[in-house]
């Protein structure tokens, strides 16, 4: 379906019945990354997902892409839903806009799952990356931001043993529009550090993370861990930066176990 958002026509997606969960994807992919979550989780939820602008079947904003923004489509996705609270569950870009969420619309959330994401603004080295990055996808397209961030996103064992993720993941990725790309590279280098935000949680957490990421590697979930108080750590064997892709199963466990939880 498509839902009108704040002057944007988001894709958006809603399955099953029960208790809220709200899906933010992963830069540079989309709502269809959710597919092993949805067959997983919606026997016992509804579980809401929806492409972020200049994503999938959303078109691009008006600017760059910032957290806030992801922040506030996804409050605005829930009011048109009816839904007062859900479980947000962010995976990398998606755990940034989970941060703003819980800054600016703190009772939308029932509880959190942070997945393969940090806490910490850019560096000024990974800023002038992006900056780079977006100035090669204007020229080339979609393909440039898949062959320089398809090595990182996936694990060592992805890589190895999964070809056809791999095939899948590229083809996510070169079906969004550049414009989409560079406004949330854009969006991404220009975030707030979320460092402060770790004591404002104050609701059931799973932090969650690939033993293979590279990009925010394990190291980088024990601080949210740590810095968040009640805070479960969950750490995915045989997955990257998409740990919610390359080993679903394990994955799913984790987050069926921690709702079970909120009951």
């Amino acid at each position: 379906m498509k839902l009108r958002v704040a002057g944007a026509e988001l894709a958006c997606e809603v399955s099953g019945t029960g208790p809220a969960l709200l899906l933010l994807h992963a830069f540079p992919l989309g709502l269809a990354m959710w597919e092993p979550q949805v067959a997983a989780l919606a026997d016992a939820h509804q579980v809401v997902r929806f492409d972020g602008r200049g994503f999938g079947g959303s078109p691009p904003g008006d600017g760059l892409l910032t957290m806030e923004r992801i922040a506030d489509d996804a409050a605005g996705i829930l009011d048109h839903l009816g839904i007062p609270s859900a479980v947000v569950c962010g995976v990398s870009m998606g755990g940034y806009a989970a941060f703003a969420l819980v800054r600016r619309h703190p009772e939308r959330i029932r509880a959190l799952v942070l997945a393969d994401t940090r806490a910490g603004a850019d560096s000024p080295d990974t800023k002038a990356t992006r900056a780079a990055q977006a100035e090669k996808v204007r020229r080339e397209g979609a393909r440039a931001i898949a062959d320089a961030a398809l090595p990182k996103l996936l694990g060592a064992t992805s890589h190895r043993d999964r070809p056809e993720l791999v095939a899948r993941v590229r083809q996510v990725i070169e079906a969004n529009p550049p414009r989409g790309i560079t406004d949330a590279l854009a969006g991404l280098a220009a975030r707030a550090d979320s460092s402060p935000t770790l004591r404002e949680i104050h609701v059931p957490t799973l932090v969650a993370v690939g033993e293979e990421d590279t990009i925010t590697p394990v190291a980088e979930a024990e601080a949210l861990h740590h810095g968040i108080a009640g805070s479960r750590l969950a750490i995915i064997p045989r997955a990257g930066h998409l740990s919610s892709l390359e080993n679903p199963d394990e994955f799913n466990r984790q987050v069926r176990s921690f709702l079970a939880t909120l009951d």
